[in-house]
Formats: structure tokens, C-alpha cells, sequence
């Protein structure tokens, strides 16, 4: 039996980035020591017969934590924002768990034995969303000299989830933890904290976010032991995009030493003419490559 899994979750019209995220793993040879397990949150059979053949596991996932149904209004893929915090519960099998959101891909298996070490005794492997080159890490709106209105992703969603001003001036502006890719222990308390933290956030707070505004809870408030990752182990391409190195046909970080992209995240999307890059193949971007030269690629996963 496999000690550690690899999961992710994906409705019928994520699941063309799901089955990337699945080949990326595979074509390494380190996938063969490790699972892969799938939640199923609107993935139709024929979607589920395709993955059969290359997954371990495949469970429906459940609402954890009774979330009201105005809130959920048919969209069944925000169980992703709630079961990932009790994947030991869908897959009872493993000692350690790495979560990968369906729109992001492997792009070096370095990344994987980090995160998987990273949870050594008990604690959260996790990548904060700043790094060199960062411009901009909270947003305020400056109303008059040094009056401000804050409108940092953390505190926006701390205040609408009424936990209290306290603790939402803690996340003011602490660097955002993404909680698209992390890793636990199966013994860890990271568990029953985020759940905890989760239950509180899911009363007030809308479902999307919640999960993540959570763990930076559990981080930042409750001081879960944390292993910070580099950022090029979960590369938000929204937020800064990667160079192309065109000798070794791989995505690498803008700045020096240019070190590759271990896991490349589409998340919020890369957009071009009003189209998504996760929904539209075909949308590509200008960026860099190493030596200067401007190109046009798409930032999908691709054999």
C-alpha cells in the first residue's frame, strides 16, 4: 500500500484541467511510489471511466459542515472549499496528503517530495503568495493623508465572516497563504484546527474563500507549525507570469536564478480578449523567455 496521496477535485467542466493535472503526475517516475485520489464534485460517469484508468480512488465529495443551499445554488464544485479540510476522512488509507487544485499542473517532481517532507511531524507544507517581484502585496484604499480603508484579501474576508476585528487585523497584512496546494499529515492537528476555523468562517462568510481564509487562521492566529515553501512550488502565474527557457523547454521564474516552476497554478485565471486560459486551450499569452525574446504560449499543461 501507497503511504502518501495526491488529491484534487473537479466537476464535469473542470475536468479537462483535472485529467492534465493527472497526466503531469503520471509522467514522472516518482508517481509510481505515490496515489492519486480523486473527489468527485459533478464529473460525469464517462469523466469517471476515463480517470478509472489512471487514478487509484474516486469518491464523491460530501458538505462536510452544513453550509445553507442559497449559498451552495447548484454549484456543487464549492465542496472543494470545504472538503479538502477532511480529506483524511475520504481517504483513510495514507499517512500523507498533498492537495493540488485541479487547474494546476506538475512541472517538476522536486516540488512533490517537498510538500511531502514539508508535513513532517504534524506540520502544514504551504507556499505564501509573495516573492521577488511582487509589487503590490495588500490593497487600501487611501482616503484622506494617512486614513485608509484596508481591502487585503485576508481582511476582506475575516470582516465579512465576522470573526471578530481582532483577529482580522492579525490577517490585515500577513502574506497570503494559497490554499491551493498544501500538505498534511494524516496525524497532524492542522486538521481539526482548519475544520474548526472553517465552521466558524462558512456562518457569515460566503463559501468560496472560506476555506482559505481558515488555514490563514489557523497559521497566522492559532500558530499551526508551518514549513513555508518557495513560491515556485505553488506559482500563482496570475499574480507574477514565469519566463520560458527555451533550451530546456520548461517554465522557470522570472528573476534570477531562474529557478524552475514546480507546480504552475492557473489560478483566477489567465485571461486574454475576455477568455479564460483554464476553459480556452487555445488562448495564449505574450512572455519572456531567458534571453529576452518575447513569445506567445499557453500556460496549460501539454504532453
Amino acid at each position: 500500500m501507497k503511504k502518501n496521496a495526491i488529491v484534487s477535485l473537479a466537476d464535469a467542466n473542470y475536468f479537462p484541467l483535472l485529467d492534465e493535472l493527472v497526466n503531469s503526475i503520471k509522467r514522472f517516475e516518482g508517481s509510481n511510489n505515490v496515489s492519486i485520489c480523486i473527489l468527485d464534485a459533478g464529473l460525469t460517469q464517462d469523466q469517471k471511466d476515463k480517470l478509472s484508468n489512471k487514478v487509484d480512488e474516486i469518491k464523491s465529495a460530501e458538505w462536510d459542515i452544513d453550509v445553507p443551499d442559497y449559498k451552495i445554488k447548484g454549484k456543487e464544485w464549492l465542496k472543494s472549499q470545504v472538503s479538502r479540510a477532511f480529506l483524511p476522512k475520504y481517504f483513510p488509507d495514507y499517512e500523507k496528503y498533498l492537495w493540488i487544485d485541479c487547474d494546476a499542473w506538475v512541472n517538476d517532481w522536486n516540488s512533490v517530495e517537498l510538500y511531502f517532507k514539508a508535513c513532517n511531524d504534524g506540520k502544514l507544507g504551504i507556499t505564501q503568495t509573495i516573492g521577488p517581484g511582487y509589487k503590490i502585496t495588500s490593497k487600501v484604499n487611501w482616503l484622506i493623508g494617512k486614513l485608509a480603508i484596508i481591502k487585503s484579501q485576508n481582511f476582506k474576508h475575516a470582516v465579512k465572516s465576522r470573526i471578530g476585528y481582532e483577529k482580522a487585523r492579525k490577517l490585515a497584512f500577513a502574506p497570503h497563504i494559497n490554499i491551493g496546494v498544501f500538505s498534511l499529515e494524516k496525524s497532524s492537528k492542522g486538521w481539526s484546527n482548519w475544520q474548526n476555523n472553517l465552521t466558524k468562517t462558512l456562518k457569515a462568510g460566503n463559501i468560496f474563500g472560506s476555506e482559505g481564509l481558515a488555514i490563514n487562521m489557523s497559521v497566522y492566529i492559532d500558530d499551526l507549525e508551518t514549513e513555508f515553501l518557495p513560491l515556485n512550488c505553488n506559482w500563482i502565474a496570475s499574480n507574477l507570469l514565469p519566463k520560458y527557457d527555451e533550451k530546456q523547454k520548461t517554465f522557470v521564474e522570472p528573476y534570477l536564478p531562474n529557478y524552475k516552476i514546480g507546480i504552475m497554478h492557473l489560478a483566477a485565471g489567465i485571461w486574454n480578449n475576455g477568455k479564460d486560459m483554464r476553459i480556452d486551450k487555445s488562448i495564449e499569452i505574450e512572455i519572456k523567455t531567458l534571453s529576452n525574446k518575447k513569445i506567445y504560449k499557453s500556460l496549460r499543461f501539454s504532453n
